[in-house]
């Protein structure tokens, strides 16, 4: 058995319901309200058998105005329309904002019923196909079948018949693999069993006793029951209309808008970028900024546009626009929508989703249009290549990939395998399954071994970085579970040593580069040379023909090395001249018990440049104790 949704459209009064009734036995006006008006108000579903085992669901909307929100939820998943058009009225408002809406929620097939044709006459009828048929040109239904029928005496009912089962035999099947989604249209309670929804499957298989949730919401429940046009079953397949007994769901829990999904595997997004194709009927240019209606599946919910490439859209014109939502909801790759505007309130644009979870993008960025021009096109290994590279520095999980790109799994792990073999991307973790493009991984590798680089600089005397301090110094925005295997890549590349607990360049040992040319023993040299008033960092600088850091790495060996003693910032004395003059400084103070600066420059002949620093040092070192402009040994 083949299961279609076949779906009606059209302005009001124009015999939608009549026409369902005539073809299907049922009477889909349920509403008391409805019967009363004479008018559709909520959607309505009947079924229908056809010869060669095609079995139609059928939903028929309101064509009223007012109801178009509740007319686009019927459209989701139908599979074939019937565009009715009364043939005593023609074309009406509605008909065409009806047919704009399936042409860009993606409807592809279908005919056009000619209602009342028992009430016009034949030349009449003739005028009007004409009319129609030029007015569907160039659109999807431009070489459908125009049927005229009448719902009273039932003349034209037979050929409608025909042309949708010859219909319904060209139409491809929904896809059945992957994981279900069933967008919720109607909820109610039957007593004794709880809560129902209703919905068409739009993918997938969903059985008696799937753990499901219900997005956005996340609450949790199980699949209690299954019906299938009022027949009892274990399963429903993609493209069947389905009522589905919820376990652990409350009634209020639940409401149209909501989809009905296996438990864990989608979520809900607040943001899509989407290929959006501006009506030339939009009533004026649309700004960055705007606020719209945005409709897909069976939910309607605020939306603030985002044009990426300009400042406004014209109407005609098309681009890709960035949509942010104002509540969370479930939309992926290829999911068509439509945007109506707030004020007046009309169908102003659509198309289709290309990125349901984008990051966080500059406007007129390439990499980003770049990335979206390519999910509107069949080079899935590039749209998935880069997807990965748009993940920069922080990598893209196994089922983040699945929900981005909206490949079947299968699609997904084949190229996955090819891109890893090119060498284009790198899987850097198991478990998840964590993917970098090959330039991120590059970026972060290059990062490591200019950390290790700067902090032996900054270190001269250490060998090398501990690993766990390496490991915090990746970018905030990558992840810390990539270390380990970049690390191991560099170790393979000669670039880094791994030993024990500590990571150091190749090649390089506890000595710093600087300190290998012999420079570190030619100061030592000059600064012994200098004696009590040595050389200062500049003319250390000078003489040696080297740059300041230079000079201090060195200095801080000769420091460790105890050959040299820091006095001040730019002041460096040899240990042995220092110890010099401390002994003279405290042979002075033993004979007279106090001294001031110039007694210590009577006996050291030092420049006031020295005199003070060395007198601050000592009494730093604890040999002396200053008491205002005095000086007086320290007691040990």
């Amino acid at each position: 058995m083949k299961h279609l949704i076949l779906g009606t459209a059209g302005h009001i009064d124009h015999g939608k319901t009549s026409l369902v009734k005539a073809l299907t036995g049922t009477d889909t006006d349920r509403l008391k309200e409805e019967k009363a008006r004479g008018i559709t108000i909520e959607l309505g579903f009947a079924h229908l058998e056809l010869p060669g085992e095609l079995c139609f669901g059928v939903v028929d909307v309101p064509g009223h105005e007012k109801f178009v929100r509740t007319m686009v939820a019927g459209v989701g998943g139908m599979d074939l329309v019937m565009l009715v058009i009364a043939a005593d009225e023609g074309i009406m408002p509605q008909t065409r904002e009806h047919l704009d809406i399936l042409r860009l929620l993606g409807v592809k097939s279908g005919l056009v019923a000619l209602t009342k044709r028992d009430m016009v006459e034949k030349e009449w009828l003739e005028l009007v196909t004409e009319e129609v048929r030029d007015f569907v040109s160039g659109s999807f239904l431009d070489e459908a079948p125009i049927v005229a029928v009448s719902s009273r005496t039932g003349e034209g009912l037979e050929q409608l018949r025909l042309e949708l089962a010859r219909l319904a035999c060209q139409a491809a099947l929904k896809r059945r693999e992957g994981s279900f989604r069933l967008p919720v249209d109607r909820v109610f309670t039957v007593p004794g069993f709880g809560t129902v929804v209703t919905g068409t499957l739009l993918a997938g298989e969903i059985s008696v006793g799937d753990e499901l949730e219900i997005l956005p919401s996340g609450r949790e429940g199980r699949v209690r029951g299954i019906q299938a046009h009022n027949i009892k079953g274990d399963k429903g397949q993609a493209g069947q209309r389905l009522a589905v007994n919820l376990q652990g769901i409350d009634l209020d829990q639940v409401r149209r808008g909501d989809v009905v999904v296996p438990r864990g595997v989608f979520r809900a997004t607040r943001a899509v970028d989407v290929r959006l194709d501006y009506l030339a009927s939009a009533p004026r240019e649309l700004k960055h900024r705007a606020t719209v209606r945005l409709h897909s599946a069976t939910y309607e919910v605020t939306a603030q546009v985002i044009l990426l490439d300009r400042d406004t859209l014209q109407p005609g014109e098309s681009a890709y626009v960035q949509l942010r939502l104002k509540q969370p909801a479930l939309l992926l790759s290829g999911d068509s929508y439509i945007l109506r505007g707030f004020s007046p309130q009309v169908t102003i644009g659509g198309g289709v989703t290309l990125d349901p979870f984008p990051p966080r993008r500059r406007r007129r960025s390439d990499e980003a249009l770049q990335l979206l021009e390519a999910f509107g096109t069949a080079e899935q290994q590039r749209t998935l290549y880069l997807i990965i590279a748009s993940a920069l520095l922080s990598g893209i999980t196994f089922d983040d990939l699945l929900l981005r790109s909206g490949l079947p799994r299968k699609s997904v792990e084949t190229i996955l395998t090819t891109l890893l073999t090119a060498g284009e991307i790198v899987q850097m973790t198991r478990e998840p399954r964590l993917f970098l493009a090959r330039g991120a991984v590059q970026t972060l590798k290059d990062g490591l071994v200019k950390e290790v680089t700067t902090y032996l600089a900054a270190n001269p005397l250490k060998s090398g970085i501990g690993k766990e301090e390496l490991k915090t110094r990746l970018p905030r925005r990558s992840d810390q579970r990539f270390f380990t295997p970049l690390l191991t890549t560099l170790e393979k590349e000669g670039l880094l040593i791994s030993d024990r607990d500590i990571v150091r360049l190749a090649g390089t040992t506890a000595r710093s580069a600087a300190a290998v040319d012999g420079l570190g023993s030619r100061l030592a040299d000059y600064i012994t040379e200098g004696g009590i008033e040595p050389p200062t960092i500049k003319e250390i600088m000078e003489r040696f023909r080297c740059d300041e850091k230079t000079a201090r790495d060195n200095l801080s060996l000769l420091i460790r090395s105890g050959q040299v003693v820091r006095i001040s910032a730019d002041l460096f004395y040899s240990a042995a001249a220092l110890d010099g003059l401390r002994e003279k400084l405290v042979a002075l103070l033993r004979e007279k018990s106090e001294i001031i600066p110039t007694d210590y420059r009577e006996c050291t002949n030092l420049s006031r440049k020295f005199l003070i620093p060395l007198l601050e040092h000592f009494d730093s070192e604890k040999v002396t104790i200053r008491v205002g402009d005095k000086r007086v040994l320290r007691r040990k």
